[in-house]
């Protein structure tokens, strides 16, 4: 089957079978017309699915869910550069099976998980590529799977055929209702012992990245994602500088599981900010590569692990999350 236009569908299933029965057609219909295929899904799933298609797997590129699925915004960035590097000029589609792991996610990375879901429809709006998104009804717990039809625009079922109910959420308003819960619960963003705490104005950016990079040190981070912590507060300081006023607060501290940086300033001259086409998604979704703005915090969630913020004209505050 083809259609035209992005699709972006979700597959539940309960059964090994019911897994092949949405997607090896899938696989096939691409295949036959000359379309990319990618399928990231659990490692089980890629072994039934390569047994299934025989001969004809040798087309589709494998890889591992583990392997891809490490945090929201690096894997939309390596779905976006996947796909530019093989939709020839945007004439050629890329089909898409894309299995996220969910098992051990803290409520606060579910949540952001379930946000990247809804942004996949604002990321490839424009785009002819087709994303199917399995879901393991086997083993998912039930606010995940309560979550699939509100980020789909269609729920595959299984005789095979797209469906919508109703629920799907416009990605602004679902984008809307994230923030609301990171504001009553953001994850990690409070201390639990002293933080260290420096300010800035203009022109001190040298000592903000001496200090980030004595507290990873500190925190025992592994060298190369330290210098990705002091680009990324580097970068989210000049953004307070310029938006804040002049001047704002870094603060670092860690727990057993994370190290955070928080930069916040007192939004003296920062625009209003609006969801408002892909513009208002906060860095969340690939800037246009020509455009002269706009690739800040972008940058910032490439280099992070997972960011929140709260952003607005009268002051701003970004939580940067660092995996130990």
């Amino acid at each position: 089957m083809t259609r035209g236009g992005f699709v972006h569908q979700a597959l539940c299933y309960a059964s090994d079978d019911a897994f092949l029965s949405g997607t090896v057609g899938f696989v096939r219909d691409g295949i036959a017309a000359d379309e990319a295929v990618l399928a990231v899904v659990a490692r089980h799933n890629i072994t039934l699915l390569r047994d299934a298609l025989g001969g004809a797997a040798r087309d589709v590129d494998f890889v591992d869910a583990q392997d891809w699925y490490h945090f929201p915004s690096r894997t939309l960035g390596r779905y976006n550069d996947y796909c530019a590097e093989r939709d020839e000029g945007g004439a050629r589609r890329v089909r898409v099976i894309g299995e996220p792991v969910w098992a051990g996610r803290t409520a606060f990375e579910t949540r952001e998980w379930m946000r990247y879901e809804s942004l996949v429809n604002v990321a490839f709006a424009a785009s002819p590529h087709w994303i199917v998104c399995p879901y393991d009804a086997r083993a998912l717990p039930g606010d995940v799977l309560d979550g699939v039809a509100r980020t789909h625009p269609e729920v595959t079922t299984d005789t095979g055929r797209p469906a919508a109910d109703g629920r799907y959420t416009d990605p602004a308003d679902f984008y809307a209702e994230c923030d609301a819960l990171a504001r009553t619960s953001p994850g990690p963003a409070d201390p639990a012992g002293p933080a260290r705490e420096v300010a800035f104005v203009r022109g001190e950016s040298v000592a903000i990245r001496i200090a980030v990079a004595e507290y990873a040190r500190r925190c025992q981070v592994a060298e190369d994602r330290a210098r990705d912590m002091v680009a990324a507060v580097h970068e989210t300081v000049v953004n307070a500088v310029r938006f804040g006023g002049g001047r704002g607060t870094l603060r670092l501290w860690c727990d057993a599981d994370w190290v955070v940086c928080e930069v916040a300033d007192a939004g003296a001259g920062r625009p209003a900010v609006h969801a408002a086409g892909t513009a208002g998604y906060l860095g969340h979704v690939p800037p246009d590569g020509r455009a002269a703005s706009g690739h800040g915090l972008w940058l910032v969630r490439q280099l992070s692990d997972l960011v929140t913020e709260r952003l607005g004209a009268e002051g701003a505050v970004v939580w940067m999350h660092f995996r130990r």
